[in-house]
């Protein structure tokens, strides 16, 4: 079940969701806006494939260089270009709770995709969540930190369960540091 406006500030109320920063603003009618915060990850061109398994990680300084927009100060995505971004937010859910995140429909229009295939978030965690970012305009997107860019939806769950993956406590600063690097072609 879909939570509505009230079910999700009661939901706050009981513990069963948590949002830091929390902005009750931000509350609409059966969702909670998310913004983008000012870390980016720019993916680097390379004639060098990547090499997808299961310890391929995103960080790797070979597959991606961090960006951090100084105040007041906007990241351009170009046409057809994907980049990660990710929340201020961190939403954290209970063991009965689980969502998704998807676009907002006025920037959508605009040719903006915030999430290409990870849009769920599993119960029992709590993280921020890292926007598989991709302009599908003709034209150059500007995108500025604090902009509500994406919004979350609250489901209950039938029972309880726990997500013990490795994204369960993601936060910024694993975004931005890079990983150990591992040695190519292993």
């Amino acid at each position: 079940m879909i939570l509505a406006q009230d079910a999700i500030l009661e939901a706050i109320d009981k513990g069963e969701i948590r949002i830091d920063p929390f902005d009750e603003s931000r509350v609409g009618t059966a969702s909670v806006d998310l913004t983008v915060s000012r870390y980016f990850r720019r993916l680097r061109r390379s004639p060098q494939p990547i090499t997808l398994r299961g310890d391929t990680d995103y960080r790797d300084p070979s597959i991606s260089e961090l960006i951090e927009v100084p105040e007041g100060a906007y990241f351009e995505v170009e046409s057809r270009e994907m980049v990660l971004g990710i929340t201020t937010e961190r939403v954290g859910l209970s063991e009965t709770m689980c969502g998704w995140f998807d676009g907002r429909s006025r920037f959508a229009r605009l040719g903006l995709l915030v999430h290409i295939s990870a849009g769920f978030m599993q119960p029992g965690t709590f993280n921020h969540t890292v926007l598989e970012i991709f302009n599908m305009s003709p034209r150059t997107l500007r995108l500025y930190p604090g902009t509500p860019i994406c919004q979350f939806i609250f489901q209950t769950m039938q029972g309880s369960a726990t997500h013990s993956g490795r994204f369960k406590d993601q936060n910024i600063d694993m975004f931005r540091n890079s990983p150990v690097r591992a040695e190519p072609n292993s």
